[in-house]
């Protein structure tokens, strides 16, 4: 059944009905006609076309660019500030059989493309939030990388902007689709391990942001576009790199670093697995405040999730419960303090959550069907405020009280700026 959007917002069916333009083009290329017009009641049928548009040909991008193989789908554009990356990626296309793909430097040219129905945005994490709003005010399903957005305020505009346009998005917290993620989770909202007590995250470190001297700028890279919102700063390679192991993921003026490197993964789990998806911690605490040996945040009913504490086997997230552990990886790994729950089914008084078992796949299928995805909005700004707020404390190097009801910090001036973020003129958030 088809999710009626709120009062007020322009469904995609009435905006084409009222479009002569649209109309006029649809004649013109019937090859590019929006999925949704040729599906029943405005929705894609299961056998409609999905166009889309990859904005961002970074190193992630490849994790999503194989949805082009499967059926159902049509790239359109693709899109990045660096030419040579444009070409990379218009190459590839070609190579899968997509001939016509266009490409552009200006995300604003596959938006505001009427045949486009879905983008994937995988920028550096300060421009997520503006292309995404923008992407849905312009009727587009989005699939926005993690973490969500760069600040609490643009979270916040996010969940409003899902909410207005009855945009179908997707935050890239792949993990949710794991199934030895989804397991962990369903047992401890069972009851498996008992009451709940700590949680544990591996997230590792980056090394300090590295400034250097000024470099010039490459020929075929528009960087002040690449910077947008964030403060005009000298080129340096070292700045703009895209690299899993650092890069532009160290500069705390285009991310969270590891907080939203990694946390947004980890954090996210916990979120999920202690039924706070719609709520948050009360307190984030700094690694070496007052002899700390590890930062943590902690929810108000005391249990902690404590950052890059040993976890046994090179797991990623431990759970440690009354009764027992539980620890989880990617690639399927889940083991547990008693080895029969690993191996146990669930029954039927127990849990179940969510289950998909394809990050991207989901996405589309929800595009189609309108229902909501397994990480919408509302859910990628609570674990992206998360991170967030543990950086916040992180470069204050002082606790940070959190409100997670009214959704603001408590009894600090200093830290509360830290909502949000100056931008630079011509970069302003769309509403």
């Amino acid at each position: 059944m088809k999710t009626p959007l709120p009062t007020g917002a322009r469904s995609r069916r009435s905006f084409l009905k009222q479009s002569a333009t649209w109309g006029a083009f649809m004649w013109a290329a019937p090859q590019l006609v929006r999925s949704q017009v040729l599906g029943r009641g405005g929705v894609p049928g299961a056998n409609d076309r999905i166009n889309l548009g990859f904005i961002g040909q970074g190193l992630q991008m490849g994790a999503h660019v194989e949805v082009v193989g499967g059926p159902g789908v049509q790239p359109l554009w693709v899109c990045d500030v660096r030419t040579q990356a444009r070409d990379r990626a218009q190459a590839d296309m070609v190579r899968r059989g997509f001939a016509d793909v266009r490409a552009t430097e200006n995300y604003e040219d596959v938006i505001n493309d009427p045949a486009v129905d879905a983008v994937f945005i995988v920028t550096p994490d300060h421009w997520h939030a503006a292309i995404a709003i923008a992407a849905m005010r312009a009727g587009k399903d989005v699939y926005v990388e993690k973490p969500m957005t760069l600040t609490i305020a643009e979270g916040k505009a996010m969940v409003e902007a899902e909410r207005r346009y009855g945009t179908v998005l997707q935050v890239g917290s792949q993990q949710r689709s794991e199934h030895a993620f989804r397991k962990a989770a369903e047992m401890v909202r069972s009851g498996w391990i008992g009451e709940i007590k700590e949680v544990h995250a591996r997230l590792g470190s980056f090394a300090p942001a590295t400034l250097g001297a000024e470099e010039p700028i490459p020929a075929g890279f528009n960087y002040d576009k690449w910077l947008g919102p964030t403060p005009y700063e000298p080129y340096t390679e070292a700045r703009v790199r895209s690299d899993f192991g650092g890069g532009w993921r160290c500069y705390w003026e285009y991310g969270s670093r590891k907080n939203g490197d990694w946390g947004a993964h980890h954090f996210d789990i916990a979120q999920w697995a202690l039924g706070r998806d719609d709520s948050g911690p009360t307190l984030f605490v700094p690694k070496g405040f007052e002899g700390s040996e590890y930062q943590y945040h902690q929810y108000d009913d005391g249990i902690k999730v404590i950052r890059d504490h040993p976890i046994a086997n090179n797991h990623m997230v431990r759970f440690v419960g009354s009764e027992g552990d539980i620890w989880v990886s990617r690639e399927g790994r889940l083991d547990t303090s008693r080895p029969e729950l690993a191996k146990r089914p669930l029954g039927p008084g127990d849990t179940r959550l969510y289950e998909s078992h394809n990050h991207q796949q989901n996405w589309l299928e929800c595009v189609r069907s309108r229902r909501a995805t397994i990480c919408p909005a509302t859910i990628g700004h609570r674990t992206a405020t998360i991170c967030q707020l543990a950086g916040i404390a992180e470069r204050l190097n002082r606790p940070v009280r959190w409100d997670p009801r009214a959704e603001r910090i408590l009894d600090d001036a200093g830290a509360s700026r830290w909502e949000d973020r100056p931008r630079r003129a011509g970069y302003e958030l769309p509403a």
